[in-house]
């Protein structure tokens, strides 16, 4: 099994920054994509970004430019750094990840149990 353990959340008023991280352990042959999800109040889970395990990057058009994804493969953690929030921002945010666990060849989606988000005008 792998666990992932989301951290940062908080409350931060318009224009501040927060930054999240979501670190992966247990059985962990390789870690593909890992993705940032939000979801607000009476809204689906939608994508914020993506990152490969090479370092590429997908942003969602909302948050480009002001959110950045990285990761430290190392240590099997990604981050989301979160500057200019605005209160549309706030909602939970999942982190996920794409793991080929050792002993199966096929990959599996993890989740974390989410982080509040909220910020404030």
């Amino acid at each position: 099994q792998v666990q992932l353990v989301e951290s940062g959340g908080g409350l931060v008023q318009a224009g501040g920054s927060l930054r999240l991280s979501c670190a992966a352990s247990g059985n962990i042959f390789r870690i593909n994509d890992m993705r940032w999800f939000r979801q607000a109040p009476g809204n689906q889970r939608e994508l914020v970004p993506l990152i490969s395990s090479g370092g590429n990057t997908n942003y969602g058009g909302s948050v480009k430019g002001r959110f950045t994804i990285s990761r430290d493969n190392a240590k099997n953690t990604v981050y989301l750094q979160m500057n200019s929030l605005k209160p549309e921002d706030t909602g939970v945010y999942y982190c996920q990840a794409i793991v080929v666990n050792y002993g199966n060849s096929r990959q599996y989606q993890y989740w974390g149990q989410g982080t509040q988000v909220t910020v404030s005008s």
